[in-house]
């Protein structure tokens, strides 16, 4: 670990660097700057990876197993790259009710993938959230940040498959 206050080096040339370190700066180089900085990690590179995480530790003067025990804590956080398209679905207490569980499954099924994992062509992450607030809406789920209520199984089938087709078009 490097001494207090001695610089140490980003991973890379990037320039997104830059606006971390003036995070960590902003914030004299103290632990207590670990949750925001690790913001904006997230902000400038999309997800936190090993080579972050080591490099926020060293400049920070902080054991790697705190930032790696703070970035897989919050739920904000993710160490993945995340898909081009998001679904995020509820699974608090009202939607599980409602069937959530069984839509997870089946989406689970269509796109070979589990809650928390990136289709491999990168088009879609499906996550989950313990409670979106949304409980007199139930069952929910956010579709790139649009809310979807009351969700049927063919509707959420139907939007996920709009979303990734759209790309699909595109490239074609």
């Amino acid at each position: 670990m490097p001494l207090r206050n001695e610089k140490v080096d980003p991973p890379s040339d990037d320039k997104r660097w830059r606006i971390v370190q003036a995070t960590m700066q902003r914030n004299g180089f103290e632990r207590d700057g670990l949750i925001e900085t690790l913001h904006t990690v997230q902000e400038s590179f999309g997800f936190l990876d090993d080579e972050s995480l080591r490099y926020v530790a060293a400049s920070l003067n902080a054991p790697l197993s705190q930032v790696y025990g703070v970035s897989t804590f919050y739920h904000l956080f993710s160490l993945k790259p995340a898909g081009q398209h998001t679904c995020v679905v509820c699974l608090g207490t009202a939607c599980y009710i409602k069937g959530m569980p069984a839509m997870l499954k089946q989406i689970e099924s269509r796109y070979g993938i589990k809650a928390g994992e990136t289709t491999p062509d990168g088009q879609l992450s499906l996550l989950t959230a313990r409670c979106l607030g949304a409980c007199g809406l139930a069952p929910v789920a956010v579709f790139d940040g649009s809310i979807a209520g009351k969700l049927e199984m063919g509707e959420a089938m139907s939007r996920l498959q709009e979303m990734t087709e759209v790309d699909h078009v595109r490239e074609a």
